[in-house]
């Protein structure tokens, strides 16, 4: 995959300061829990402050795009199932133009952190079922009060984007 626009070639490997975790669920007669963060399993100045959960309909993509301040932590537990892609997209990162590719949710819990500059998006690969994806991220939507811009830059709104999920 080439970046168009600014002559990346990018690479599939691993990206500096995405953290993928396994989640594991623990199952009973009422059903499971599953800790989907903890902050002392976190690096230390990264701390969330709001949390919301998102719904996806089946083969339905969410993005991709980028953030310039905020890191997400995503948590894919179930239902659904998901494949996630990401791009290092900062120019000052050792793994700049490298993508990652990752398949979570109900047959693969994870939480997933996503700094600030790494492109990211993802597609409910489920045939049927509804996906539910949790999100804690560092910094509030719209910022305090929801009086400041989205801290977003949509990739999919691109024409000519080299962030593509096929």
């Amino acid at each position: 995959m080439k970046n168009e626009k600014s002559d990346t070639k990018w690479s599939k490997g691993q990206i500096d300061g995405v953290i993928i975790k396994k989640l594991v669920k623990f199952p009973d007669r009422r059903g499971f829990l599953c800790e989907t963060f903890r902050l002392d399993e976190l690096p230390p100045d990264l701390k969330p402050v709001m949390s919301y959960v998102s719904y996806t309909e089946p083969g339905i993509i969410r993005g991709p795009h980028e953030h310039i301040e905020q890191t997400d932590i995503f948590a894919f537990v179930g239902p659904g199932n998901f494949h996630l892609k990401l791009w290092d997209n900062r120019k000052e990162s050792a793994t700049y133009g490298t993508w990652l590719e990752i398949f979570a949710g109900r047959d693969n819990p994870l939480t997933v952190v996503i700094p600030p500059g790494v492109v990211h998006g993802y597609q409910n690969v489920s045939s049927t079922e509804r996906g539910m994806v949790l999100n804690f991220p560092n910094r509030l939507y719209m910022g305090w009060g929801k009086k400041e811009a989205v801290d977003e830059i949509r990739h999919e709104d691109e024409a000519e984007s080299p962030f593509q999920m096929d």
